[in-house]
């Protein structure tokens, strides 16, 4: 396993973090909670220190078994990273109505929500605790008031901003540290490079979700499928699977294909190098779903891409000029 430092946070985290999303969600083909939790403490005996949930991943259902999962390890060697502001319906536990949003980054509201976190996790602290998406009925003032509360208290230790533009980064500064921000970022989405190297260069490091592109980039999809209702694969990550991203997504396989083979391993440990080893990506965020998957994951941080493998893959990038992009940040 590789490790990298953070900047403001100072400390020292795996390049790759358990992401959770799947295990929560109905949406995903994911197996069973048995089989998530041996993937995940598989990730930690090889040396992945940091998971990654969030409430609404199955409303409770991803941290509890996060909760399973970390049950006999030291707490202290392990990072947890979860996150506010969404509620699981379009009102506002406290304060009045909020139409269609279903965010709440309000004070009151984080505090019920880091209390229900602690709780479903087991844990007395949060190590990283990230707004989930911009809240346009609270005031960024207000949000960074209740988590630095939240701080000076040891219930976290990190505060992070997940979706969020440089702008709202910007105005959170104004009322706090931030240490990290969580925006999509992989070889099919590279839109969110300007945000990321704005906060690199302020010191707050960047935890990269969609690392596999919703699994086009694990090699395993190479003909356009068909998702059941629910998956996010057919509706949070559908510009990948348009009919004209789709076919520049096969070119880029066909390019990763021979990258792996020359190395003699599978294609998904290229597209885990391409962004771990991008210098401004402090860790990347990974699902898994069996141990199988959990072992070959942790492996490709066993080697790396050449810095040439690195140049011919984005000059292909820079070819196809794939359109995936998601507008996150409103």
């Amino acid at each position: 396993m590789r490790y990298k430092h953070l900047q403001n946070a100072n400390v020292d985290i795996s390049e790759m973090a358990v992401g959770t999303w799947a295990i929560g969600s109905d949406g995903y083909d994911v197996t069973n909670t048995e089989d998530s939790v041996k993937a995940m403490r598989t990730m930690i005996d090889n040396g992945v220190n940091i998971i990654d949930t969030a409430p609404c991943y199955g409303w409770g259902k991803a941290e509890i078994i996060t909760k399973q999962a970390i049950q006999g390890y030291d707490r202290s060697k392990l990072l947890i990273s979860t996150k506010c502001g969404l509620v699981p319906n379009a009102e506002r536990p406290f304060g009045g109505p909020r139409p269609g949003s279903g965010r709440d980054a309000s004070y009151k509201n984080i505090m019920r929500e880091i209390a229900m976190s602690c709780s479903l996790l087991g844990t007395d602290y949060i190590d990283f605790y990230f707004v989930h998406h911009p809240d346009p009925l609270t005031d960024l003032a207000e949000t960074m008031a209740a988590l630095n509360v939240l701080r000076e208290r040891g219930l976290i230790r990190f505060v992070g901003f997940s979706n969020h533009s440089i702008e709202q980064v910007e105005e959170a500064m104004k009322w706090g540290k931030v240490d990290v921000i969580q925006p999509p970022f992989n070889m099919l989405d590279r839109s969110a490079e300007p945000l990321m190297k704005w906060c690199f260069d302020r010191g707050i490091d960047n935890f990269t979700y969609g690392s596999l592109g919703s699994g086009l980039l694990t090699g395993a999809i190479r003909e356009n499928p068909t998702f059941g209702k629910g998956d996010p694969r057919g509706s949070f990550y559908s510009r990948l699977y348009s009919p004209e991203n789709f076919e520049k997504c096969m070119t880029l396989l066909g390019v990763m294909d021979k990258i792996a083979a020359e190395h003699g391993k599978p294609v998904v440990q290229v597209a885990i190098n391409w962004s771990c080893q991008h210098p401004i990506v402090g860790c990347i965020l990974v699902g898994v779903k069996n141990e199988q998957e959990a072992l070959e994951n942790c492996a490709a941080l066993d080697w790396k891409l050449s810095d040439e493998e690195i140049a011919l893959l984005n000059k292909t990038l820079d070819e196809l000029k794939i359109d995936a992009a998601r507008i996150v940040n409103r």
